[in-house]
Order: C-alpha cells, then structure tokens, then sequence
C-alpha cells in the first residue's frame, strides 16, 4: 500500500523539467514574449506613421520596414513564445490544462500566432505592394489593425501570467482530487499549504 504513492510521486516528478532546464526554458520564454511585445510596438510605430503621412517616400520606407519585421522577426519570436510555453507548462506542476490562466494564455498565444501568419502578413504584403508602384497604401487598417489586435492581446497574457486568476479547471480539481486520495491523510496539510501559497511560474 505504502509503495503506491511513492511511485505514483516519482512518475510524476519524472515528466517534469529539471531545475535547470525549467529556468531555462523560463529565461527563453521571458525573453521570446518581451520579444514579440517590442515588436508589436515597433510595428504599431510604423504602421501609425504609414497611416498618418502623407508623403508617399516615407509611407512605403514605413511599410516596407513592417515587412522586412514581419518576414523575418516576427513569426520566430512567435513560434519560440508558443514552443516555450508548451514546455514550461507540460514541464512542471502547472500542467496546460489544469488552471485556467494556462489553458487561456496557450490558446491566446496559438490564436495571435495563427493571426500572424494568415491577417498580418498578407496585409502588411499587400500594403508593400500597392505603395512600391506608386500607388497610394490600400487602407489604413491593414497596417495598424493587426499590431493593435495583438498588443492587445500580449498585454492582456502579461497581466493574467502575473495575476493567475480563475483557479483551476474541471481537470485540475479532479487531479487534485485523485492526489489527495493516493496520498492520504497524511499530506493534507502540506496541500493545503500549497494552495494558500503564491503560486510563482517556473518554480
């Protein structure tokens, strides 16, 4: 009886990162998400003045620079966000689908990734397009609609990574459940204690 728990402990321990490749993945994911919030704003910067000049040598050096962006910073960045925080999460005791500020932000981040590459791009292309044979820029909402949708978005990550509301899901109260039964009386105090603490990401 006694042995059940202690395997059922080790298993557990043994899908998750180690401390070291847990702070990495963290500094990695930090980084990649601050990131692709400086680019947005640097897009939102560009495609502003696209929008607000109207000399036309400035308007196509703007969108061509959201571009050369767009080509080859963005989706990396993106896709590193994305990669990171799947690891972070399936990695340690957070897990992806057991509270709620996890499962929210890896569909935000998916969501904006996919946005990336099927709205952001194709406008911003179609802007470059359009300006580089002298034409005036096609709209104004194809250069500045999709930094300002996901700004807002990342904004909105940052704060609910930082505040972790909403508890945990459906799953996580069964996975809770299901420890606490394999465990026994024995360490209920000790979950308890865990659930009063700040939860801390990457710890």
């Amino acid at each position: 009886m006694s042995s059940t728990p202690s395997k059922n402990t080790s298993s557990a321990s043994a899908k998750r990162l180690s401390r070291p490749a847990r702070r990495t993945a963290l500094v990695v994911h930090v980084v990649a998400s601050a990131s692709w919030v400086g680019l947005t704003l640097g897009l939102l910067a560009l495609g502003i003045t696209a929008a607000g000049t109207g000399a036309a040598v400035t308007v196509e050096a703007s969108v061509r620079a959201m571009k050369l962006f767009a080509d080859w910073l963005l989706l990396p960045v993106a896709f590193l966000t994305l990669i990171s925080g799947l690891v972070l999460s399936l990695g340690t005791q957070w897990g992806l689908a057991r509270h709620r500020w996890v499962y929210v932000k890896f569909w935000l981040t998916l969501a904006t990734t996919v946005a990336t590459v099927l709205a952001l791009r194709p406008g911003v292309n179609s802007a470059v397009a359009a300006v580089a044979t002298g034409g005036p820029l096609p709209d104004a909402g194809d250069v500045m609609m999709g930094p300002i949708v996901s700004l807002s978005a990342y904004v909105f990550m940052t704060v609910i990574s930082v505040l972790k509301p909403w508890g945990l899901t459906k799953r996580g109260r069964r996975l809770r459940e299901a420890g606490g039964r394999r465990s026994g009386t024995t360490t209920k105090p000790a979950e308890s204690a865990e659930r009063s603490r700040p939860a801390r990401l990457g710890t």
